[in-house]
């Protein structure tokens, strides 16, 4: 099952990047071509019951897997990047973190109006991040299809922030 080799692969760091936190690195699952193959097509299969236009990757390890996901499915990548990190004119969403507040931002021109799109990042803790990609997608006219992340941290409840955007909300571990 891809979600036991997928957990095979993390490796776990603790006390990263503060005490108390055991950070999921996802580096070594990068160095093994055939389990990226799998996780992809896991993704894709799981959405492909979607009408789905577009993909949008979270900064950065969204990036990793949500480019590859789109060539599956065909269809336009689109970058969600933090404030400041896109050339041309960009639409915005500031949200709050744990300790303080964050910024993140697309292309105006990324999305187009009515598409439905997917958002994915490598983890969903709070939620707090894919909701405000969700915004950026709302902002442009567009509706959120569905979540994909690799990895969820069950305990910090980030699917309850997320519900109101869309139920299709998949993670290949939980954690």
């Amino acid at each position: 099952m891809i979600a036991e080799e997928l957990d095979r692969a993390i490796r776990t760091i603790p006390d990263f990047p503060k005490k108390g936190i055991n950070f999921k690195d996802i580096t070594p699952v990068l160095m093994d071509a055939n389990l990226c193959k799998k996780i992809t097509q896991d993704f894709y299969e799981q959405f492909s019951g979607s009408h789905i236009d577009a993909i949008v990757g979270v900064e950065s390890r969204g990036f990793l897997f949500g480019m590859l996901i789109a060539q599956l499915f065909g269809v336009p990548f689109v970058t969600v990047r933090k404030k400041g990190k896109l050339p041309y004119k960009t639409i915005s969403f500031k949200y709050d973190l744990e300790y303080g507040s964050s910024e993140i931002e697309m292309h105006v021109d990324a999305i187009k109006p009515g598409s439905n799109v997917l958002v994915h990042d490598d983890l969903l803790a709070t939620g707090g991040t894919a909701k405000a990609a969700a915004e950026l997608v709302k902002q442009s006219g567009g509706k959120v299809a569905g979540f994909a992340f690799l990895i969820e941290l069950e305990e910090l409840q980030g699917v309850d922030v997320l519900n109101d955007y869309s139920k299709n909300i998949y993670s290949i571990k939980a954690y």
